[in-house]
């Protein structure tokens, strides 16, 4: 149910502790109350948190905790327990202090009263009326058309065109005092009506506008509620119906102001939550800005500019401050409407419709005409979208406080200039074009190669074949799909800085939007790399079919000349260093978040280990190539490194040590040795990198000058393992997983490879299935040992690094 402090009723001047009305004769004192006809509503005297001072209100009987849905005097408290509620023979109610005088009374507005009553209704609406009759027409005054922080079944949020009368919903000031907070809920009349939660005169946040079916902010209906809207000439208001009649549900607009909290409850059980407050940041009014949309399904919002806007302050923007927004890159000819286009965004909360045009009665078609015959109209949609769409909406220059849903929202049609529109495919012809081209592209490659067959000695033709013919077949032998180059092209709107997501070790990375919407990650081996060919083969021909919720996947690739580009899954939270190791951003991440990422890992590395067709090695395990999807759940990513074993293949050697420094284990950094024991060191490194909010490569302490993992191996064997901890995640972590985690993280990262953890045995003591064994000392136990042990073997193995920040002390080139 939907509780909140409700506060009337009056004491007769005889005892009515079991009525249900107050007659002019009769009035209640403080410690007697008015209860409703099936005694699911009371009304009396309270006082609210731990205050003393007292109020009259109405709230759910038999129900906890006390849920108070109305308070009559919310501004002016009693100061003891001497208040008194009478109904006079105006039809007014009254509440009166100790000195007999009024601090609180209802308003009929000159009505003409004839034998008032007034009645506590099961709906939790206190009415007074004119005698016994039950039509509209006899109620002299409600409590309903006076919302206090609560919005009740058939309470109505916004406004009476005919009187003027405005129904709001406005906070307390605290859980303590029920007097009017700063928060206000109310139905904004600019433009298109909308509903908009106000901070004062700022604007907060917004549930929308009214579709047809919701606003923006809720779903259509749930198996408990229906939310209606009615907006005429008469009213203009919001108010929703209870689908489920077992229960009762309220909704409540908190101190914080943090949106309406729905709670459900029986008549007598404990209340619970259907929903409560703010989704996350896109639901801050104009977190992105203007003109760019807010991302809202994930824990952590991203911001994009509309199709034809640039960031506004890209130095801001490349640093996820978005407040600035977007701004025109080539703007519309508003003196040439042919020149101009329409581009559609779907599952869209609409924005801000204040400054906005409607018109009931235009269809989709006449809504696009009516948008290119005004030179300042940015965007179009649907007013209605029931039934195919009806009724038309325009936006004017800046676009703000749009974001995009998974499942809700709606179409919306931005003005493009014709441009933009070219890097669009919005026909079946140009899609049909397209896959004519590469069919017969590809057509064409392998007649060449079977005709090459026939002349292979020839040295042209042993080139080409080398070149082209075995990628088609090693493509084949995959099963993975090609994409074509334009394609990616116009997705990363040619590769532009705008959309460049990271610079990984043999190129960089974009984000990409597929003509169907889907977003992707382009990873572009760099044409400067001599070493990036074998790397792209090796992290095509290994997890092509790899499949772990753990693991990031690999959607396809493309080759064409020495251009070579792999497409995987977008990960809009980015990789784990750019929470782990920001300041602004590690707050997202509370323990629970921590410790389920840190369990993660450990999946997805177990079944490269133990689970997947082949054991496969990363060697490349580090905080960068852990990427977090929109739940923020770890994804393994750059397979680059990455080598097989066969059968019963543990270990291997090499000459050609690459790496990172700070996740390189003693074996490989010096003699070139790996196997599953150099992941799980760098496992190890993580977790504890994790846990502190410290990079290893970075940290060294004063007294000992060790490193994280010296650092961390002090504190254990002093028994002071929880001052790792970072203290942003001090604050609601269960101390038994930390020192968990602790444990693990040393165990993994034990100088001698046989002494450290296999995965299996990590998944299983993180979760407390098995016992912890005593770590020893870690390898690379502080600096000197990194220089020491390293330089004593570069005569032998030639030591790079994927990454501009890793070991260049140690280089041997």
């Amino acid at each position: 149910m939907l509780f909140i402090w409700f506060f009337l009723f009056s004491y007769m001047s005889t005892t009515c502790t079991s009525l249900d009305s107050l007659a002019v004769s009769q009035s209640i004192r403080d410690g007697e109350t008015l209860v409703s006809a099936a005694g699911i509503i009371e009304a009396g005297f309270f006082s609210p948190g731990s205050s003393t001072r007292r109020y009259l209100g109405i709230w759910y009987r038999n129900v906890s905790p006390l849920t108070v849905v109305w308070v009559a005097n919310r501004n002016i408290p009693l100061q003891n327990k001497s208040g008194v509620l009478k109904l006079n023979e105006k039809g007014i109610l009254e509440l009166l202090d100790d000195t007999n005088n009024p601090i609180w009374s209802s308003n009929i507005s000159g009505k003409a009263v004839n034998n008032p009553i007034a009645n506590l209704l099961d709906s939790g609406n206190f009415v007074v009326k004119n005698g016994q009759k039950t039509n509209k027409d006899s109620i002299l005054w409600q409590s309903f058309d006076y919302p206090g922080d609560t919005l009740l079944e058939g309470m109505k949020l916004g406004w009476n065109l005919e009187t003027g009368l405005e129904s709001t919903v406005r906070s307390w000031k605290s859980v303590d005092d029920p007097a009017e907070g700063e928060y206000v809920i109310r139905i904004d009349l600019r433009g298109y009506p909308q509903i908009i939660e106000f901070k004062g005169s700022d604007i907060k946040l917004r549930a929308g506008s009214w579709n047809g079916l919701s606003t923006v902010r809720y779903p259509a209906a749930t198996h408990l509620l229906l939310h209606k809207f009615v907006f005429n000439e008469k009213e203009v208001y919001y108010e929703y119906e209870i689908i489920n009649r077992s229960i009762f549900s309220v909704s409540t607009l908190p101190p914080s102001g943090n949106g309406m909290n729905f709670y459900w409850t029986t008549q007598t059980s404990t209340r619970q939550v259907i929903s409560n407050g703010e989704k996350d940041l896109c639901d801050i009014y104009a977190y992105c800005g203007g003109n760019s949309i807010c991302n809202i399904d994930g824990n952590i919002p991203t911001c994009e500019c509309l199709r034809g806007y640039v960031p506004k302050s890209p130095y801001h923007w490349n640093k996820s401050i978005w407040s600035d927004g977007c701004v025109p890159g080539n703007k519309p000819n508003s003196k040439n409407s042919d020149t101009d286009g329409f581009l559609m965004y779907s599952r869209i909360k609409l924005p801000d419709t204040s400054s906005s045009w409607y018109n009931k009665t235009m269809n989709l078609d006449e809504c696009q005409k009516s948008c290119l015959k005004n030179g300042s109209c940015a965007a179009y949609a649907n007013l209605d979208i029931r039934d195919g769409g009806s009724g038309c909406l325009l936006w004017f220059n800046t676009l703000v406080d749009l974001g995009r849903f998974s499942q809700w929202g709606q179409d919306f049609y931005i003005r493009v200039p014709a441009s933009e529109l070219d890097h669009v495919d919005h026909g079946n012809f140009k899609k049909r074009k397209v896959e004519i081209i590469v069919g017969v592209t590809i057509a064409g490659l392998i007649i060449t190669c079977v005709c090459i067959l026939i002349i292979k000695n020839s040295g042209a033709a042993r080139k080409f074949y080398n070149k082209h013919c075995k990628n088609i077949q090693r493509m084949e032998d995959m099963d993975l799909p090609s994409f074509d180059f334009s394609i990616l092209a116009n997705a990363t709107e040619n590769f532009s800085t705008e959309n460049k997501l990271g610079q990984g070790g043999f190129g960089p990375v974009y984000k990409g939007t597929m003509i169907d919407g889907k977003e992707i990650a382009v990873k572009r081996l760099s044409k400067k790399s001599g070493q990036g060919l074998d790397e792209f083969k090796n992290e095509v021909a290994l997890i092509a079919k790899l499949q772990h919720r753990n693991l990031v996947k690999l959607l396809g690739c493309c080759i064409k000349g020495e251009e070579k580009l792999l497409i995987y899954e977008y990960m809009p939270n980015h990789s784990l260093d750019y929470f782990v190791f920001e300041e602004t951003k590690r707050k997202f991440l509370d323990w629970h978040k921590c410790f389920n990422i840190i369990s993660g890992i450990a999946r997805g590395l177990l079944y490269l280990h133990q689970d997947s067709r082949l054991r496969i090695i990363h060697r490349d395990l580090k905080t960068s190539n852990i990427l977090l999807d929109a739940n923020l759940d770890p994804k393994i990513s750059d397979f680059g490194l990455a080598r097989s074993f066969l059968g019963d293949q543990v270990e291997e050697n090499t000459n050609r040590v690459a790496g990172t420094y700070g996740y390189m284990p003693p074996e490989y950094a010096t003699r070139g040795n790996f196997s599953v024991k150099s992941d799980v060191f760098s496992y190890g490194v993580i977790v504890l990198e994790i846990v502190s909010g410290k990079r290893n490569r970075d940290f060294a302490d004063s007294k000992h000058y060790n490193n994280l993992l010296g650092h961390a191996w002090t504190l254990w064997t002093e028994e002071r393992a929880l001052e790792l901890l970072d203290e942003v995640l001090g604050v609601q972590c269960t101390p038994s997983e930390v020192i968990r985690c602790i444990q693990v993280g040393l165990l993994c990262v034990q100088k001698i490879p046989e002494d450290r953890l296999d995965m299996s045995s990590v998944v299983l003591m993180l979760n407390g299935d098995k016992l912890l064994p005593k770590p020893n000392a870690p390898g690379f136990y502080a600096e000197k040992d990194v220089l020491s042990e390293a330089s004593s073997s570069l005569t032998n193995h030639q030591l790079c690094s994927v990454n501009e920040l890793s070991i260049t002390m140690l280089d041997a080139r």
